[in-house]
């Protein structure tokens, strides 16, 4: 099982001093650090307008990183697609895998977040037919060897051909899932699957049956199944005093950060974000001593050993680790990096070892 780093740039906190430029700035070091331990990728996400993150263009932040690294994969986590034009997208993200040679892992997702889709003039109560189009598009483009032209429900174009082209044929594509949709969707177009496991077990009862469910989805559809892979917030914590903190801090990241994004509100919510409701009313109700392997990796090395050989038995193949959450400082989240491919990273199959050679 492979590991890499993880961050939505989550900067939306009361009395938080730490500006949005610092931060980008913090995450952009921790990508090149990520590659300089041994770690296998980075995904960042994208957010806007500091409705829970601060990092509006993954592509040229990993664009940065892809200049001055050799080996580490490349990610968004994910690129909202109906916020974008499918053509647009198709061609940035080509372009990184060119100058990257052939390090991008494509990640979309439609987002939760309204906020995030007003200023842009895009629906977000639409967003799933959006997003679905949107998507077969950009792997069309990627794919057409001649000039294609689409006249659908939301997007229309004659004769375009985009350059450059991805080195990778096909480029790794997944899809970001909080839902049965997206799953299928990940299933119909043959791409990977990234989940979040708290969302696994609120909607599904775990990753296994996640697992379960793709497989069983892409047998159904004739596909072959992609790679798996779900993303864990990480604490390291070896008294009870630090574990305190670091439940504390995974608290303050959904109270502060998430519930005030998601559409947790039934009167609003569209009929495809309905299952947000009940995870934002746990949500806002979850204690610190609540927080298990279901949602967070805390503890010791051991501990979150143990709790990630349970992910890769699920048949999972890559795990993105969420070090930089809660207002953790900095140097703490290198510190904690470097812990992690130190102390749990090599009980994986020589992962480190490979990753570092």
């Amino acid at each position: 099982m492979e590991f890499g780093y993880f961050t939505l740039s989550d900067n939306h906190y009361e009395n938080n001093d730490r500006s949005s430029n610092q931060f980008v700035a913090d995450i952009t070091a921790e990508a090149l650090y990520a590659d300089k331990l041994g770690m296998h990728s980075a995904w960042i996400g994208e957010h806007h307008f500091n409705s829970l993150g601060v990092l509006s263009c993954p592509d040229l932040v990993l664009a940065y990183v892809a200049a001055n690294t050799k080996r580490i994969r490349l990610a968004p986590a994910v690129t909202v697609t109906p916020l974008h034009h499918p053509i647009r997208v198709a061609e940035q993200w080509a372009t990184l895998d060119l100058l990257s040679n052939g390090r991008v892992d494509f990640a979309a997702g439609r987002g939760y977040d309204r906020r995030e889709y007003e200023p842009f003039h895009v629906s977000f109560d639409d967003n799933q037919g959006i997003f679905e189009e949107g998507l077969e598009l950009i792997r069309r483009l990627w794919e057409a060897d001649d000039r294609i032209s689409h006249h659908g429900k939301h997007y229309s174009f004659d004769d375009v051909r985009i350059t450059p082209k991805p080195v990778q044929r096909p480029l790794p594509t997944y899809v970001g899932s909080f839902s049965k949709p997206s799953i299928e969707l990940a299933a119909r177009l043959g791409c990977g699957l990234i989940v979040a496991p708290f969302a696994a077990a609120m909607s599904y009862g775990g990753l296994k049956q996640v697992a379960d469910l793709y497989h069983e989805t892409c047998a159904k559809l004739g596909t072959k199944p992609q790679r798996l892979m779900c993303s864990y917030f990480t604490h390291f914590a070896d008294t009870k005093a630090q574990e305190d903190v670091q439940r504390a801090r995974q608290i303050r990241y959904y109270r502060e950060c998430v519930i005030p994004a998601l559409p947790g509100d039934p009167k609003t919510a569209p009929p495809s974000y309905r299952y947000f409701v009940d995870m934002v009313d746990r949500l806002g109700k979850v204690k610190p001593e609540d927080l298990t392997e279901n949602s967070v990796l805390i503890g010791s090395s051991a501990r979150i050993t143990e709790i990630l050989k349970k992910v890769e038995a699920a048949g999972f193949d890559e795990v993105i680790l969420y070090f930089n959450v809660g207002l953790k400082p900095h140097n703490q989240v290198k510190d904690e990096m470097a812990r992690f491919m130190t102390e749990v990273a090599p009980a994986f199959g020589g992962a480190a070892k490979d990753n570092a050679a």
